[in-house]
């Protein structure tokens, strides 16, 4: 069997404390193998990389590349397609378009280039897995999942309201066995289904949503208890209500508060973190210090980001609501996609501008959330691509963190009264290499269960980027000088030179039997849909799939 040495770089792997040490990185089958005792030991591919930085391979926890609302959105971009050259068509590659939202051959290919080897799409309704798995299977070389949207469920309601515990967690069983999906979404839970009964959607957590007879904090609570007693191997993934609206801090606050006692990662957090009144926008300002402070003393929360950079990009998201509101405030062209059962989505092309107030400030608050949660394993980088940028922003947000003169230059280009609305102007810290490993690969990985990924031990996936030393962090972590997937070389000096298939990564449980005359008989009556054919099969999902079987044992 061909073993590959990497030989002399410098290992940085935070999952075993090791900061930068030179060392050898051994290969086999896929996977990192344990250096060979006889030091006589010869590999058959040997590959010498001293001096340079030897990290695993990203993971983009929450991201929007495939599914039903990715594809609308390309449709509704097509001067991104004229203006831009498409992806050329090569002996290894296929051709592909670029823009806000690539298609998933491009997808693949631009995250490997960036040295990513592991994304999740953060959004997909139930009724929409099949689509979702079919890009899913045509996006090139990531290992990939999704997770699966309940927070608006009209099932899931109405096992909320009926009470037992044994009937919320054999329905959510369910719908993640039916989907093919890898955690529990829950997108402005209560409120999507509120404005889609005629109220703003903008709902506190005690509003109860109208027929359904629940609250949005009834249904945080439970299914982020649901998803610890189902033992999924990443908590609840909470989109708050009121994102993006000014004031919406202590509605944020509220919801970490509910999940006391029970697991939760809150997403795109820095659109949850605003102070002041709807009333009045121009009191807008950073909440993120009182915020950071909760999250930094309760243990049972992490966060990703949601970094806005500057520059054309596209809204997409699950929050139908939030989707009109920009509509209204930005009077561009507007998509809401009402899905059966499920919540909807709203879609709508956005430029976020350096002179705008409200845009720098958001800017300046996901950079506040990186440098004010104070352990690194606590939060995961993300832009929540495309909505506050693409994930090729990636190495500009890194640059930003680890250097603070840069952030004080591209401070004095943004509003002067950003320094009042905002305490980024104060922040001294600085991340070392170290922790840019961890909120980039090693936490994002910790977060969603993945125990061989995210890190180089013995038995871990062979998924590895490698940069040359770089004066110019930017440009170092742009360009990695070999990528590896799986163990086999992928990028080398910025040319594809080969291409994989990833595997699509989903949990899987037991359905409870006695459960399932009661989930078939509301389906016969709310659904257009017959139960049988709602779940996918093998063909949806593909070849490639690694299964994660859980039991009420499984830790």
């Amino acid at each position: 069997m061909t073993r590959t040495c990497l030989k002399g770089g410098l290992i940085y792997d935070p999952c075993h404390g090791i900061d930068g040490v030179c060392s050898d990185l051994w290969i086999q089958d896929g996977r990192i193998i344990p250096a060979p005792l006889d030091p006589d030991d010869r590999a058959e591919i040997q590959i010498r990389v001293e001096g340079m930085l030897v990290m695993p391979g990203g993971v983009d926890m929450h991201c929007h590349i495939a599914g039903p609302k990715v594809n609308t959105a390309r449709k509704m971009l097509p001067q991104q397609r004229r203006a831009t050259a498409p992806m050329p068509r090569t002996a290894l590659t296929r051709s592909g378009t670029l823009g806000t939202v690539p298609s998933t051959f491009t997808t693949g290919y631009l995250y490997a280039g960036l040295g990513y080897t592991s994304a999740f799409d953060a959004a997909v309704p139930p009724i929409g897995a099949r689509h979702a798995h079919d890009e899913l299977q045509d996006t090139p070389i990531l290992d990939k999942g999704f997770y699966v949207m309940m927070g608006n469920n009209h099932l899931i309601m109405e096992q909320l309201k009926a009470g037992p515990h044994e009937l919320i967690d054999a329905t959510v069983t369910w719908l993640l066995n039916a989907t093919g999906g890898y955690a529990v979404k829950l997108v402005n839970p209560g409120g999507v289904e509120m404005w889609k009964s005629g109220g703003d959607g903008y709902c506190g957590l005690d509003d109860e949503v109208p027929i359904h007879g629940v609250t949005p904090r009834q249904i945080l609570r439970e299914l982020a208890a649901s998803a610890d007693r189902l033992r999924l191997p990443h908590p609840v993934h909470v989109h708050c209500n009121q994102l993006g609206i000014p004031g919406n801090w202590t509605t944020t606050l509220e919801t970490m508060k509910a999940m006391e006692g029970a697991r939760a990662h809150l997403t795109h957090i820095q659109f949850h973190s605003y102070g002041g009144g709807l009333s009045d926008q121009s009191t807008i300002c950073s909440r993120v210090a009182e915020l950071a402070e909760y999250v930094n003393s309760h243990p049972n929360l992490t966060v990703d980001v949601g970094q806005v950079m500057f520059g054309e990009t596209t809204s997409m998201t699950g929050d139908g609501p939030l989707g009109h509101y920009l509509h209204k405030v930005t009077g561009r062209r507007w998509f809401s996609g009402d899905v059966e059962l499920e919540g909807g989505c709203g879609i709508v092309p956005i430029r976020y501008r350096d002179r705008s107030f409200v845009h720098a400030l958001q800017w300046a608050i996901g950079l506040e959330w990186y440098l004010l949660v104070n352990d690194p394993w606590r939060i995961a980088m993300s832009t929540d691509h495309p909505n506050g940028g693409s994930f090729l922003a990636y190495p500009e947000i890194i640059a930003l963190l680890m250097d603070r003169e840069r952030r004080a230059d591209f401070l004095q280009r943004l509003p002067e009264s950003l320094r009042r609305a905002c305490q980024l102007s104060e922040l001294t810290r600085e991340y070392s290499l170290n922790e840019i490993a961890i909120i980039t690969r090693a936490a994002p990985a910790r977060m969603l269960g993945l125990k061989s990924k995210g890190h180089l031990g013995p038995g871990a996936d062979a998924d590895i980027t490698i940069y040359s030393r770089q004066d110019d962090v930017e440009a170092m972590f742009r360009f990695p000088r070999y990528v590896f997937k799986a163990g086999q070389l992928i990028i080398d000096d910025g040319e594809i030179r080969a291409t994989t298939n990833g595997q699509t990564l989903m949990v899987r449980r037991p359905d409870n039997t006695d459960a399932q005359p009661v989930i078939r008989d509301w389906f016969q009556r709310n659904s257009t849909i017959q139960f049988e054919n709602f779940p996918v099969d093998a063909h949806d999902v593909g070849e490639r799939v690694q299964v994660f079987e859980l039991t009420d044992e499984a830790v």
